[in-house]
């Protein structure tokens, strides 16, 4: 990629001390960018032209000194011209780390990518990531290597070719040619970071040349179940096992609070007596391997023993019979619409049911349903909190109570006026005595 502009200069480096010796320097300065190093070379002050950039007189230790700076010039003009032939980019810091013979890695973006992603396949296995984890960095990776194509018409670029004009495209390539919204788009180039990252951490990279994009996620409102929504889809008789099924699971984990994976692997062991002697789920989440503790409420309980002997169950040695997630959410949008609901159904919409209009909306404080969700902050269950005009009914209930309750009650004037009639009318009682004495 070609420069805007370029220049090589060298000049005397002033010390801290006075003295008429001093180190040569070089600067060069890339699209207004300058990096300085020292040729370790010394010279004196007044045997040096600035403007020339080079010791003067005809003497032989002059001549020396300025035929060491035309090579250190020429091995940079021919260095500039590789970079160019080999559509490299050109930076100040790039020729620099050339002049001091620093061994710049060659180490490319895809390369690191695919070692990534098999790396974590591998822990697949082992239970530290989950498939669809790995499944996400695939296709990141799948979107990069297209950008890359598209843009530099090349199969990788190097670590070192990354700056802040490459995220920034990037950014621009995801939402206008992979049509992503601006919170996926954000959530690719979180990916891009990562093995950014892990090259600084190498040493492959000195610093993030992202640093300085700061990217700003679009509020989403992922509003619940209402009651009403919750107890229509209850209540509804499905004229087909599979729905009946996929409704049940739902339902579980709409008073569970459980993930799609968490329900998908729940097991009988995972079902133990809790500290009142009732039944709890005492398991950690696959996603974060955070210990939840969920005490089971009647419903839950009475999908759990409807499917005690069900078939699937009882070959896979799981409490209800879940299908995947993908069969899930496509079944989930068919009872949607059957039981006339106006919002998408998706198995994440039940978690958020059951943090909002089944715990706190009926007065769960926000830190038990922090712990039964598994969270690791309140800052993450406040997401899950109830929606604002349940929040808004419930607060101005609270204050027209307090009205109604003031408007029953004296106020502090009318309690003045009273005082001070009754200390009139003592008054004239004791006016009314006085006068009796005397007569």
């Amino acid at each position: 990629m070609l420069e805007n502009s370029f220049r090589l200069t060298f000049f005397l480096k002033s010390p801290k001390k006075v003295t008429s010796q001093r180190l040569i320097y070089l600067r060069i300065t890339v699209d207004g960018i300058a990096k300085e190093t020292s040729t370790k070379q010394k010279w004196d002050v007044k045997r040096w032209d600035q403007q020339a950039c080079r010791a003067t007189g005809n003497k032989e230790d002059a001549k020396s000194i300025n035929f060491y700076l035309d090579s250190v010039t020429n091995k940079i003009v021919q260095f500039k011209a590789e970079l160019i032939l080999n559509s490299h980019t050109i930076t100040a810091q790039r020729i620099v780390d050339f002049v001091l013979g620093r061994d710049v890695s060659r180490a490319k973006l895809l390369e690191e990518f695919t070692l990534h992603n098999d790396e974590m396949r591998a822990l697949v296995s082992k239970g530290e990531y989950a498939i669809g984890t790995h499944t996400h960095f695939v296709i990141a990776k799948g979107h990069v290597k297209d950008f890359i194509e598209f843009k530099y018409r090349a199969p990788d670029i190097e670590f070192r070719d990354l700056n802040y004009e490459f995220i920034k495209d990037y950014e621009f390539f995801l939402k206008t040619v992979k049509h992503c919204n601006n919170n996926t788009a954000l959530k690719h180039i979180t990916y891009v970071r990562k093995m950014v990252l892990r090259a600084v951490h190498k040493d492959i990279l000195q610093k993030d040349p992202f640093a300085s994009f700061k990217g700003k996620r679009t509020k989403v409102v992922k509003s619940p179940l209402s009651l009403e929504e919750l107890t229509a889809l209850e209540n509804y008789n499905f004229s087909t096992h599979r729905l009946s099924v996929i409704r049940d699971v739902f339902i579980f984990q709409c008073y569970t609070g459980l993930a799609y994976v968490d329900v998908f692997n729940l097991k009988h062991c995972d079902i133990k007596n809790g500290i009142d002697g009732k039944l709890w789920i005492i398991k950690t989440r696959q996603k974060t391997d955070s210990p939840f503790h969920v005490p089971l409420l009647p419903q839950a309980i009475k999908i759990m023993e409807f499917y005690r002997n069900d078939a699937t169950c009882l070959k896979k040695g799981t409490i209800l019979p879940v299908a995947s997630n993908q069969k899930m959410n496509e079944y989930l949008k068919e009872i949607a619409a059957l039981c006339g609901l106006s919002c998408s159904l998706n198995t994440h919409k039940a978690r958020r049911t059951f943090g909002s209009t089944v715990t706190l909306a009926n007065g769960v404080p926000i830190h038990v349903v922090k712990e039964m969700l598994g969270h690791q902050s309140v800052k993450q269950t406040e997401e899950y909190a109830i929606t604002e005009q349940i929040a808004i009914s419930r607060e101005m209930d609270a204050l027209t109570n307090k009205f109604n309750v003031s408007l029953s009650k004296p106020t502090l004037e009318s309690d003045g006026i009273v005082l001070e009639l009754r200390k009139e009318i003592e008054d004239l009682k004791h006016q009314l005595m006085s006068k009796n004495d005397f007569d």
